[in-house]
């Protein structure tokens, strides 16, 4: 079989489809992924083959716009990033269809392939990495800070999705997206990301049950394959140095920003500015080192990067964004964690890890001072957080999120 994948957004974003791919091609099928050529270095790494559609400095660009961290001002930039790229995108795959052996797969904000599998008639699978992309008039995905309205009424909830999706996200992606489909002869659709982001052969959710439980309203059909687990060769060890101050003393609190942005400086000046307060050894994982101070504490070090599941294990807690990747890691590794969220899904991801017990919130106008520095006593001194944590770990255990989606996948084609 050969799959097409096609996935949009950050390195964050493409990590898990890089590992399906890698594990697809173990299990004897073709694949190739298209996307941005930030990420050719990732993919063609990986042994994978990599198809440019869209040009790498695009990307950078977006990551060091600080609108970008914003949810309202980068929905603009998002929808107009994602919809340049369609057509590309969509010609490229189209050129390497193999007639009755293909499979298109495609990440939330996957266009082109969608548009493809509905031309030709070819098999679709819509995979999401977050339980954000769901939503739900029972229980609904948090996509503020000011916390998500599960108690409000179903219809008031069922109201407000409509109007979120005539103010903001129809005029920013239907628009464009119906003037595509007008080009090849489709006709138009409505409210993209309410149902026909879903609309596919199959539909796969990158999560556990327990993380998200699968609400009344969700597609019907819905695969819930469990966390991809990959960040990169997983044999791959920490840097010397890293592995060094790692050994020094006791374990470290690792800060991480995510990839998404470039623009994260308060956030790492607070970070090793707590740490120097209270005597901790701090890890700040920064893939640009003009985002940090000009020195750093003693106890406090920078790494571009580092594997997640090689260095959370050895932690004593993660302080992040809330990025999904980056939680299922913790989860694994069993260490507490204190999210700071900053937009999209990563509200909703800190929410249904605050429900597990294994962390704690602190929005990014609190973090800093005082708060900050109550905040990383409470994550490291709460033993019922610390059993919480453990309970996740084991969860973790044995879960082999690649292996049930590729099932997924080939239950297509069968």
């Amino acid at each position: 079989m050969r799959v097409l994948i096609s996935a949009v957004g950050s390195q964050g974003d493409m990590l898990p489809f890089v590992g399906l791919g890698r594990a697809l091609r173990e299990r004897g099928h073709e694949v190739r992924l298209y996307g941005n050529g930030l990420f050719r270095t990732l993919v063609s790494g990986a042994g994978l083959t990599f198809v440019e559609t869209s040009d790498a400095q695009l990307a950078r660009d977006a990551l060091a716009d600080r609108r970008v961290t914003q949810t309202r001002s980068g929905l603009g930039m998002i929808a107009q990033g994602v919809m340049t790229t369609v057509m590309p995108n969509f010609t490229a795959m189209a050129r390497d269809v193999l007639s009755g052996k293909t499979l298109l797969v495609g990440s939330s904000l996957a266009f082109a392939p969608r548009l493809l599998a509905e031309v030709q008639g070819l098999p679709f699978a819509a995979v999401h990495l977050s339980p954000s992309m769901f939503r739900s008039d029972h229980l609904a995905p948090r996509m503020s800070p000011l916390g998500h309205f599960e108690r409000w009424p179903r219809a008031i909830k069922r109201a407000s999705w409509a109007l979120m999706d005539r103010r903001f996200l129809d005029p920013a992606f239907g628009a464009p997206l119906n003037e595509i489909r007008a080009r090849l002869g489709l006709p138009p659709v409505r409210r993209v990301l309410h149902e026909w982001i879903h609309q596919a052969t199959v539909t796969i959710g990158l999560f556990p049950e327990w993380l998200a439980p699968r609400q009344p309203d969700w597609p019907a059909g819905l695969k819930l394959t469990g966390f991809p687990m990959y960040d990169g060769e997983q044999a791959a060890p920490l840097a010397p140095e890293l592995q060094s101050f790692i050994e020094a003393g006791p374990a470290p609190v690792v800060f991480t920003a995510g990839t998404a942005n470039t623009t994260s400086e308060q956030f790492y000046a607070e970070s090793a500015q707590a740490c120097q307060r209270l005597n901790l050894r701090g890890i700040l994982v920064a893939g640009q080192r003009s985002q940090l101070p000009g020195i750093l504490p003693p106890d406090v070090v920078h790494v571009p990067y580092a594997p997640f599941s090689q260095l959370f294990p050895r932690s004593a807690a993660v302080v992040h964004h809330g990025g999904i990747g980056t939680l299922s890691q913790a989860l694994r590794a069993g260490i507490p964690q204190l999210i700071r969220p900053m937009a999209y899904d990563q509200f909703d991801n800190a929410s249904r890890a605050c429900r597990l017990g294994v962390a704690t919130e602190l929005l990014p106008r609190s973090y800093r001072g005082h708060r900050l520095d109550a905040a990383l006593r409470g994550l490291m001194d709460k033993l019922e957080k610390r059993t919480a944590c453990e309970q996740s770990a084991a969860r973790m255990e044995g879960q082999d999120g690649l292996r049930r989606t590729c099932e997924a996948l080939e239950g297509v084609v069968e």
